[in-house]
């Protein structure tokens, strides 16, 4: 038996393909201290860079069915993590213990009011951490109903197809890639983290 690891993407893709794509991305988009410890990210990439990769060794992913399990998991997720802010309330996040779910409460909360909720609710897919608990905060707040189903659609296809095919564009492009998949995560990992180490740097 296969031992799987949640956390890693390799992992998870190997043991079940595009279905943990499907799974993970939908629990990382919506169902707040879950989504926290999934990759999402470092997930969709190296699930495009696989799509492309002729190795035997590598298992063997459809672009197509990629491409659909991320949209899906990204949408029908930020839907039920908005349902879920809807009927708990704020007194859910209230109740979180964890310190970095708090802090991505607050400025989840701080980019609905300043950017407004269209564009906050697409420039907040591409923040780790944020994004888990954006949708449920939106929903806390009181985003109506429309439109945050018509920009959360907007921002999740955007997020979860670009990072896919920038996978699968670089897959293609070089012969053997998917033999690095552990530095290419790390690059994703430190890329993703530049919009939280950004925003620490203007607060200081």
């Amino acid at each position: 038996m296969i031992a799987v690891n949640p956390t890693d993407s390799a992992s998870l893709l190997a043991a079940f393909g595009a279905l943990a794509v499907l799974v993970v991305i939908f629990a990382e988009s919506g169902l707040l201290v879950v989504g926290f410890f999934l990759p999402g990210d470092t997930l969709l990439f190296p699930a495009g860079v696989l799509c492309a990769a002729n190795a035997d060794r590598a298992p063997r992913l459809e672009l197509w069915q990629v491409l659909v399990c991320a949209a899906v998991g990204a949408v029908v997720g930020a839907q039920v993590g908005y349902l879920i802010g809807r009927h708990g309330g704020r007194p859910l996040l209230a109740r979180t213990t964890r310190p970095r779910v708090r802090a991505a409460a607050v400025r989840a909360e701080l980019l609905l009011a300043r950017y407004g909720y269209g564009k906050a609710l697409v420039i907040g897919r591409f923040v780790p951490l944020l994004r888990t608990v954006l949708h449920p905060a939106a929903g806390a707040l009181g985003v109506p109903v429309r439109t945050f189903t018509l920009w959360q659609i907007v921002g999740g296809v955007l997020w979860s197809q670009s990072f896919v095919l920038a996978g699968y564009a670089l897959g293609s492009s070089f012969s053997g890639i998917d033999r690095y998949l552990l530095p290419l995560v790390g690059v994703i990992v430190v890329l993703s983290l530049l919009p939280l180490l950004a925003q620490a740097r203007r607060r200081r």
